[in-house]
């Protein structure tokens, strides 16, 4: 048996399902609004001033601070139902309908939250493997528990949660620099290979 594991943003899907997320939950004009006040941390990220992961704790703590985990939930659902499969690329979902057909453990590794992405995974029969939001008594806080999932915090994840040396072959797909550690794991890694 194989291991594959796919990166969804850009590799699976064709833009960032995150911040798509948090656009339609938000709506237009709270969205514009809240990524203006954030601005300078963005400008601070892409100057390489700021780190990932803090601009996105920033994005969670603006429009997700004190939401009950069960109304994020069924904001995630309706989101993997009604537009999750506008945003799919075509080669990957045939990817992984090949890569299932051969009886192979199927994983996506994200830095998207796990909460936004589980409806979908779930529903596709796919292991996931992504950035955790902290909860306090039934709340989001804001926070990131633990590391965003990405770099090299993807190599950590698999390792943990996959014996590598027990797959015949790993397969492992990705579209990033936050995805080349993830890439040297495997003995077929595809960089950009949808597109």
């Amino acid at each position: 048996m194989d291991l594959a594991l796919f990166d969804f943003d850009g590799t699976i899907s064709d833009r960032d399902s995150f911040l798509l997320f948090v656009r339609r939950v938000a709506g237009p004009a709270r969205f514009t609004a809240g990524m203006a006040m954030l601005s300078p941390r963005i400008i601070a990220f892409l100057l390489g001033r700021h780190s990932n992961q803090a601009l996105k704790e920033e994005v969670l703590t603006r429009f997700f601070r004190h939401w009950p985990v069960q109304r994020f939930q069924e904001q995630a659902e309706e989101f993997c139902r009604e537009h999750i499969p506008a945003i799919l690329r075509p080669g990957a979902v045939e990817r992984i309908r090949w890569h299932r057909g051969r009886g192979d453990r199927i994983a996506v590794v994200s830095a998207t939250p796990e909460l936004i992405l589980a409806p979908w995974c779930r529903g596709n029969g796919l292991e996931l493997l992504a950035t955790r939001l902290e909860v306090a008594d039934g709340r989001l806080t804001g926070r990131i528990e633990g590391r965003n999932c990405r770099d090299r915090e993807k190599v950590t994840r698999i390792r943990a949660r996959y014996h590598l040396e027990e797959f015949d072959q790993v397969h492992a797909y990705g579209d990033t620099e936050g995805d080349r550690p993830m890439l040297a794991l495997a003995h077929r890694p595809s960089f950009r290979p949808f597109r």
